[in-house]
């Protein structure tokens, strides 16, 4: 893959594969009512059809492991079980949607899988760098989701939020890890993201800056979790907000120097 398009197609499929694995491995489904599945369900088909359109604009023929037809087929076929199973939600038809929903985590999983065969460095390294931020994503987007819901049920425990906040406090550790592992020396980019991801090789830092960063919010969120007041909870969400912006701007500093050839065309014969 190549481009913005690229760097956006791996940070978005990050951030739907990571909420549709936590919200179908973990058991919210028998935490929850279903209209926070619908609710989640939605906005991971947009985000999932977002991803397929990049992934469509970004491929521009086989790069090395990669299959560019394989690559686009996975992402289409992950984006269509969401889709599926967000539909039959709203059919009132839960058992098929269920089922639907878990294959859905390892249809995702397995564009990650193709997409690993796109980075610079070598596959099972680049693995680990979409799996962290794939985690990182997951848990911040889930656990503000999720705190929102908390508004509509007031009944909900907090054993679902607590959850995904510990979730979120070890992806940060996962997330500076894989951004350590990318190395802090210059590489190629473009300045049509945002100039200050090339300027000095500023990207990693400012990567690494963002991972703690949400670290630190997952920590004041763990901690104003321990009030038993229900506005503890809208607190919290409050600091998800602030996760949510941290993690993905993260993501997309260090992705910009993910893929094998960022910001250019296609490979030339010979």
């Amino acid at each position: 893959m190549t481009g913005v398009a690229g760097v956006m197609a791996v940070v978005l499929a990050e951030a739907v594969a990571g909420a549709t694995v936590f919200l179908w491995v973990s058991p919210l489904w028998t935490e929850v009512k279903r209209g926070f599945f619908k609710l989640l369900g939605s906005i991971l088909t947009v985000i999932a059809v977002l991803t397929w359109l990049s992934v469509d604009a970004a491929v521009v023929g086989p790069r090395g492991f990669v299959d560019s037809d394989i690559l686009r087929v996975s992402t289409l076929a992950a984006a269509v079980t969401t889709l599926v199973w967000t539909l039959l939600l709203f059919a009132r038809q839960p058992g098929v949607a269920r089922i639907v929903g878990l294959l859905s985590v390892p249809a995702w999983l397995n564009v990650l899988f193709w997409m690993s065969g796109t980075g610079r460095q070598s596959f099972l390294l680049a693995l680990f760098q979409l799996v962290a931020g794939t985690a990182l994503l997951g848990a911040s987007t889930d656990g503000l989701l999720l705190g929102h819901w908390y508004l509509t049920d007031r009944k909900l425990p907090r054993r679902p939020i607590d959850r995904m906040t510990t979730i979120l406090l070890v992806s940060v550790v996962a997330a500076a890890a894989a951004v350590i592992s990318a190395g802090f020396g210059g590489v190629e980019g473009s300045a049509v993201i945002n100039p200050l991801l090339t300027a000095g090789a500023l990207a990693p830092w400012i990567a690494l800056g963002m991972v703690a960063a949400t670290a630190l919010i997952a920590a004041f969120i763990r901690a104003v979790l321990r009030g038993e007041r229900a506005s503890a909870v809208q607190s919290a969400t409050g600091f998800y907000y602030l996760a949510v912006v941290t993690a993905f701007t993260a993501e997309v500093a260090v992705k910009t120097r993910f893929l094998d050839t960022v910001f250019g065309g296609p490979p030339t014969p010979g």
